[in-house]
């Protein structure tokens, strides 16, 4: 992880962002790195790390927005996005809900303890919407990008578990963070060159 950090640094040294510019790039750059390590990690999106973003979210997402709409519309426009972002991921993670009652009703039926696993998690959620902060309207399609990704990352989880023949209900339930293929979907859209 630490090589791809000082690639990345590397490269939006030499190719900065035209939206944020070397110095904003990287406070963005290592707040994502934040964010998908510990994600990674522990398949959580902190609290603090929600709120810290959304502050973070809100200047980025005002300075992007302020040279062509002024300050106030600047951050009309963040609190736009910022909304649409929370709101689509609030409806996805309320279907998640039903989804996961379903599969512990199935779980329980079958004799098995209920495991309590989410299908989306309320960081993904508080993430959506810091990622809406910083892009405005096209966090529609930063997540776009990241649920194509986190589906095509988890169909070669599928196909490598056919191949080595260990494609089993257990090996099934195994959870992915969506949070660092959502980064990697606002990342598309802040750092092109």
């Amino acid at each position: 992880m630490q090589i791809l950090s000082v690639a990345f640094f590397v490269y939006f040294w030499l190719v900065p962002s035209r939206a944020l510019g070397f110095p904003l790039g990287t406070i963005v750059l290592i707040y994502f790195g934040i964010i998908t390590v510990i994600d990674l990690e522990h398949r959580l999106i902190l609290h603090p790390t929600s709120i810290v973003g959304a502050v973070l979210g809100l200047i980025i997402g005002t300075y992007i927005y302020s040279r062509k709409y002024g300050l106030l519309g600047g951050a009309g426009w963040s609190l736009l996005g910022g909304l649409i972002g929370f709101g689509i991921m609030f409806l996805l993670y309320k279907f998640g809900t039903l989804v996961a009652r379903y599969r512990a009703r199935k779980m329980q039926a079958a004799g098995q303890a209920d495991d309590d696993e989410e299908a989306l998690g309320g960081g993904d959620v508080y993430l959506a919407g810091v990622l809406g902060l910083m892009l405005g309207l096209p966090i529609i399609s930063a997540l776009m990008y990241g649920v194509l990704l986190g589906g095509l990352i988890s169909i070669l989880f599928i196909v490598a578990l056919l191949v080595r023949r260990r494609y089993t209900n257990e090996a099934l339930m195994t959870f992915i963070p969506y949070g660092p293929y959502f980064i990697i979907g606002a990342s598309i859209i802040l750092f092109r060159p």
